[in-house]
């Protein structure tokens, strides 16, 4: 499967509006980086992304809000948030 930088943007966004959880993304991540070609101009980048996230779950590195934005960033995306009542 090719890992565009779309598909790790979703990944992160999916994680952060909770339609899966940190256990979910970690394993995401963790397949990603052994059975991933990633697209060829971004895979450093990619790569590097994608190889923390599967370290989430490691207490030593964890994941906070700035990691993401960050990873979002760099991916060309930018972080909004929506506060609701609902």
């Amino acid at each position: 499967m090719k890992i565009m930088r779309q598909t790790v943007a979703d990944k992160i966004a999916d994680y952060l509006h909770g339609k899966v959880s940190q256990a979910e993304l970690v394993d995401w991540a963790e397949c990603a980086m052994m059975d991933a070609d990633f697209d060829e101009p971004d895979t450093e980048g990619l790569a590097e992304i994608i190889g923390r996230l599967g370290l989430a779950d490691v207490a030593e590195f964890g994941l906070r809000w700035q990691d993401c934005e960050e990873f979002l960033r760099r991916l060309g995306y930018r972080a909004k948030v929506i506060v609701s009542s609902e």
